[in-house]
């Protein structure tokens, strides 16, 4: 019998290194002089200088260079596609395999929260400025960490009731643990910036009323709109956008009614996600069906792999037809047709999952920003990584201050 991954919603994947482990890895470092693996970072986390401190046992200056250069070290660590950032820079993959530089840094991360340690630090000296940060995901946190470091005062406004935006409600648990993400949030909100939950900024008209109490405002509301394609059942009970689907089990600790039999349509990274929360919170049987080959799937190989790993086929250059609905309006089957028209296949499902792309919310979709509104993240760059919203909010944060001055 072929061995099948299992694990409960929300446990652990892989283990964390431990003190043995984390030295062994770090010791197999080159230390390269111009340390390629950093400049493969688009937050500029700095990998190379990191895995040095490892070497030495300076955990503590690991942390700091980390938490320095990326607020969120923890959930980076957790999620960045290391294979196709600082790891594929990596010059040990010319000689047997990249250092583990995403396991590396969790270990950092995780030192820097045992030891209590509090690393960045507002500015004593307050600029007498206010900036308003819309939604809470990592650009928002990103901007705001870095201009409340500059000494203004950040208040960040969050639809939800909890902060992270795309990483509290948008990625399984089993790869981004809530505690890592509260962690990284915590040394946010240390900082002195301000939450406030439950408030949604209407669009434009919410912008233009935050400007007459704020001196510039920061819009980093991502996609939180999934795309349903326009085909016959879209509308039956049953069928979901990934981003529906993923922050209705993570609301619910994974105690959602799914089914046995679940489709997941599309090949990304968020694909993978929902298929392996499917399995875990229960489907007897999930499938992911993708329009394309495997060799074009955006996935990251990993997460590819890993799903494999617990027994979920990948059905590749098929495309969603038709939703078929019982009686009761309730999903019970769906039909596929093949890249070339040549084939037709029909599968049973009780849910529905549609991970294939997100959009801007209506009331953010083509708006025209006013002066002193700097937008970046996920609704500019149309979804990449958390790394590079990260980055991004970074650099609006530089504009930001400049604008202020």
């Amino acid at each position: 019998m072929s061995y099948v991954e299992k694990i409960k919603y929300g446990e652990k994947a892989e283990k964390d290194y431990d003190i043995r482990t984390a030295m062994e890895e770090a010791t197999r470092c080159l230390l390269c002089e111009d340390a390629p693996c950093s400049k493969g970072c688009p937050a500029g986390t700095n990998p190379g200088k990191f895995i040095r401190s490892i070497r030495l046992r300076n955990f503590k200056g690991a942390a700091e260079t980390i938490r320095e250069n990326n607020i969120l070290g923890g959930c980076c660590s957790l999620v960045c596609p290391y294979g196709n950032l600082c790891e594929k820079e990596c010059a040990r993959c010319g000689i047997d395999e990249p250092i583990k530089i995403g396991k590396l840094q969790k270990f950092a991360i995780d030192h820097e929260k045992e030891s209590g340690m509090q690393i960045l630090k507002a500015s004593e000296k307050k600029l007498g400025k206010k900036v308003a940060c819309i939604g809470s995901g990592p650009a928002s946190l990103a901007c705001a960490a870095k201009l409340a470091q500059e000494g203004v005062d950040v208040t960040i406004f969050e639809q939800f009731e909890k902060a992270g935006g795309v990483l509290t409600y948008g990625i399984t648990p089993s790869r981004l643990p809530q505690e890592v993400i509260e962690h990284d949030i915590d040394q946010v909100r240390n900082l002195g910036v301000e939450f406030k939950f439950n408030t949604r900024i209407e669009g434009k008209e919410g912008i233009e009323n935050l400007l007459k109490e704020y001196d510039a405002v920061f819009v980093g509301v991502g996609l939180w709109s999934g795309s349903i394609p326009d085909i016959k059942g879209k509308d039956s009970k049953g069928v979901y956008s990934a981003q529906e689907f993923l922050k209705k089990a993570r609301e619910n600790n994974g105690d959602i009614e799914i089914g046995e039999d679940v489709l997941i349509i599309g090949g990304g990274d968020v694909a993978m996600d929902c298929a392996s929360t499917s399995k875990q919170v229960g489907a007897k049987n999930v499938a992911i069906v993708y329009r394309r080959t495997i060799e074009e799937a955006p996935s990251y190989y990993e997460e590819i792999r890993y799903v494999q790993s617990m027994g979920i086929p990948i059905h590749t250059r098929f495309a969603p037809e038709e939703i078929l609905a019982d009686s009761n309006g309730n999903v019970e089957k769906m039909l596929f047709k093949s890249w070339d028209n040549v084939s037709e296949m029909t599968m049973k499902a009780d849910t529905v999952v549609f991970a294939i792309g997100q959009k801007p919310s209506e009331d953010y979709k083509d708006v025209e920003y006013p002066k002193g509104v700097f937008v970046n993240g996920d609704i500019v760059n149309g979804g990449l990584t958390v790394v590079q919203a990260v980055a991004d909010g970074k650099q609006s944060a530089e504009e930001i201050l400049n604008y202020l001055a």
